[in-house]
C-alpha cells in the first residue's frame, strides 16, 4: 500500500474513532423521585415526609471515572408535627408544605471507571456533588426572606446500562441549605407567638431520592466491516 495512502487510511481510522467515542461522552436522562426534609417540623430523617417530585438532565461523561451534569428538579417538600415523637411537636401539631425547583451542576465520580460499551463494565457506584440553586414556594408565608437561594448537592447512586444505550440510575442525594425558613419557621416571630419558633442554631435541608432511565447517544461512523464495540 501506498505510504501516503496508508496515512490517510490510519487518519480516518483515528478520525472515526474519535467521533464516536465523543457521540458516546453524552447522555439525557429523565425520571421521577421523593423530595423528604429534615428541620423543625422533622429533627430526623422521617420516610413518612415524602413527597413527589421529577427530575430532568444532560450529563457530558468526560472519561469513564468523572461525569459533569447538568440537570432540575421539581416537586413538593413538607412535613407535620403530628409525625414526630418529640412532645414539643406534638404540642405544636403544626405542617408546612412549599413547592420547590432546583437547577444544579453536578460532578459524579464512578468507582468502578464506567465504560458505555457492551463488553466493558456497565455497572457502578458514584459519588456525586456541586453547586445548585433553588426556589420554593411556600403555603403559607409568615416572615420576610429569601425564596430563592444556593445550596449544595451531594450524595451517592448506582449506575446500570442493562440495554445499551439504556441505563438505570439511583441516586439519593442531600443539599445543604443556608437558610431555616425552608418550613416558615425560624426566629423572625411575632413575641405572641414563640410556640412557632424555630431553632436558630441548625439549618434546614432537604433530600432527594431517585430513579432516573437515561440515554446515551452512539452515533457510530466507522468503515463498513469494522466491529463496534
Amino acid at each position: 500500500m501506498d505510504s501516503k495512502l496508508h496515512t490517510y487510511f490510519i487518519g480516518f481510522l483515528l478520525g472515526a474513532f474519535s467521533l464516536q467515542a465523543e457521540a458516546q461522552r453524552w447522555n439525557i436522562g429523565a425520571g421521577l423521585g421523593g423530595f423528604n426534609y429534615k428541620g423543625d417540623y422533622a429533627p430526623f430523617f422521617n420516610p413518612k415526609n415524602y413527597l413527589p417530585g421529577g427530575h430532568a438532565f444532560v450529563r457530558y461523561n468526560a472519561s469513564p471515572a468523572v461525569s459533569l451534569k447538568l440537570g432540575g428538579n421539581m416537586g413538593i417538600i413538607g412535613a407535620k408535627d403530628s409525625r414526630s415523637s418529640d412532645p414539643f411537636n406534638q404540642a405544636r401539631n403544626g405542617s408546612f408544605r412549599s413547592r420547590v425547583a432546583e437547577g444544579d451542576l453536578i460532578l459524579e465520580y464512578n468507582f468502578l471507571n464506567y465504560s458505555q460499551r457492551r463488553k466493558d463494565v456497565n455497572w457502578t457506584p458514584y459519588l456525586m456533588g456541586g453547586l445548585g440553586f433553588y426556589k420554593f414556594k411556600p403555603r403559607t408565608k409568615t416572615a420576610e426572606y429569601k425564596t430563592t437561594q444556593m445550596n449544595i448537592p451531594f450524595g451517592a447512586g448506582v449506575k446500570w446500562e442493562f440495554k445499551r444505550p439504556w441505563s438505570l440510575e439511583f441516586e439519593f442525594g442531600t443539599r445543604v441549605l443556608f437558610t431555616d425558613y425552608l418550613d416558615d419557621l425560624g426566629d423572625n416571630v411575632p413575641l405572641g407567638q414563640k410556640l412557632q419558633l424555630g431553632n436558630p442554631t441548625t439549618r434546614d435541608k432537604y433530600y432527594y431520592t431517585s430513579i432516573t432511565l437515561s440515554y446515551t447517544f452512539y452515533s457510530i461512523i466507522c468503515p463498513p466491516g469494522f466491529s463496534t464495540d
